[in-house]
């Protein structure tokens, strides 16, 4: 998947640079609002993290456009351990990072303001589960715990500028399992287990560049 995601995004590049003259390239980064929701998710907050990438613009019949982009995206969410035998409380995160391939479809309202709607495609390149503790800190590799595709539905809107300068605002709200884990326990002297699904939601504020 990988792989495939990586050779679409170079086709789709080397195709718009050779007909720039039609299409829009450009820039954008910002920030994230993450969370995840779900199964068992009560103790989890918000975080913020970054995404930053580059997109294609591809105008289409009247107000109509296409944009697909490739981003690097920091997601996730925090919550509190209780660790030490007085059960102290500690700030931990779980971050999730993720190759996205958003293709949104845009609708232009007036000059420089469109919506936005599409589907994204995420595969997950890292994830950490990390925090703090009286004696030091600790960062662990989980990614074993976590799916490594990821599909979200993307709505937004963005403002472009007359030279090129744009601003958007994004919701991803996730449709795909991201927990690749059941939790066991003993019940009865029997072990036994359940699963669980979460989603990841993320809010989106960027800024970029486009010509």
């Amino acid at each position: 998947m990988k792989k495939l995601l990586l050779f679409a995004a170079v086709a789709l590049f080397a195709f718009t640079t050779a007909h720039s003259q039609e299409f829009r390239l450009g820039a954008k980064a910002g920030v994230n609002i993450s969370s995840i929701g779900g199964d068992y998710v009560d103790g989890l907050d918000p975080l913020v993290g970054f995404h930053v990438g580059g997109l294609v613009e591809i105008p289409l019949a009247g107000k109509f456009a296409l944009q697909p982009e490739i981003l690097y995206s920091s997601q996730g969410a925090k919550y509190v351990s209780y660790l030490g035998s007085d059960f102290q409380e500690y700030d931990s995160k779980v971050l999730l990072s993720y190759i996205n391939v958003p293709i949104m479809g845009k609708y232009y309202i007036i000059e420089g303001l469109s919506v936005e709607l599409g589907p994204q495609i995420g595969v997950l390149v890292k994830a950490n589960q990390k925090g703090d503790y009286a004696d030091g800190s600790y960062d662990d590799d989980v990614k074993y715990f976590y799916n490594s595709l990821d599909i979200a539905i993307g709505i937004g809107a963005s403002y472009r500028l007359n030279n090129g300068v744009f601003f958007s605002l994004r919701f991803n709200k996730g449709l795909m399992d991201i927990s690749d884990d059941d939790i066991e326990y003993f019940e009865d002297g029997d072990l036994d287990s359940y699963s669980y699904k979460n989603q990841n939601n993320v809010f989106q504020i960027s800024a970029g560049y486009s010509f």
